[in-house]
């Protein structure tokens, strides 16, 4: 009986060998190069949406081995700006924030106003929805930091712990990122400052988008959108 399971065995890696080598040759490249990971919440609105399927870019810092942590070269490191793809011990989660302290830089937060090394951000308010439903009042503004542009979401009401912090000098090794959904974003405000070697990799683009409030329907100008370029 076990002659004939191994038999069996044998033949079904023979008859189904090339699928099988594809199957492994995808889950070698979606684990060391490249993969697509679902948002499901609004934590980096207006830049990244619920339902968005987001490309990373996983050999953006390092090249690992796969199936692992281990890694093999290492490529560069973040700028100030990138969004990153992170698995959070602290958080227990797969987290997608924006880098905005590199490892040195003596980053505070004063009512949503971000200094950097003692330097303010610049910010450019680009509209103002203000939500009778929910009585909230959201600003979205241009924010600028290094070379990158990108829009964030800030609530008008009064500040709450997530609009300040005193200034803190991110450690060697580490980032201190958040979410352009300011208020809506636990980050490094909540979890701390995020080690290198969490990292899995670099948002590149929205591969597609789902809209959860419409049906599932596909938004079609979310579709293989450049994420720097919302």
């Amino acid at each position: 009986m076990t002659n004939f399971s191994n038999k069996k065995f044998i033949s079904f890696l023979h008859s189904n060998k090339k699928f099988l080598i594809f199957i492994l040759l995808m889950s070698v490249f979606r684990s060391a190069v490249a993969d697509w990971y679902s948002v499901p919440t609004g934590s980096m609105k207006p830049t990244i949406q619920e339902g968005d399927r987001i490309i990373v870019n996983k050999i953006a810092y390092d090249v690992r081995l796969p199936f692992t942590d281990v890694s093999l070269l290492s490529i560069t490191t973040p700028k100030r700006g990138e969004i990153v793809v992170f698995e959070s011990k602290a958080a227990e989660l797969r987290l997608v924030k924006r880098v905005i302290g590199l490892p040195g830089d003596v980053v505070e937060m004063n009512n949503e106003v971000i200094k950097v090394n003692g330097k303010p951000l610049s910010y450019k308010i680009v509209d103002k929805l203000i939500n009778k439903t929910n009585s909230q009042n959201i600003t979205t503004s241009i924010e600028k930091i290094g070379n990158v542009e990108h829009h964030i979401n800030i609530n008008n009401t009064a500040s709450n712990r997530l609009s300040n912090f005193l200034p803190v000098t991110v450690p060697s090794g580490h980032y201190l990122v958040l979410g352009d959904n300011r208020r809506h974003s636990a980050d490094s405000r909540v979890y701390g400052f995020v080690p290198h070697q969490e990292l899995r990799g670099k948002a590149t683009a929205i591969a597609f988008s789902i809209d959860y409030n419409n049906y599932y329907i596909p938004r079609s100008d979310r579709l293989l959108q450049d994420i720097y370029g919302i």
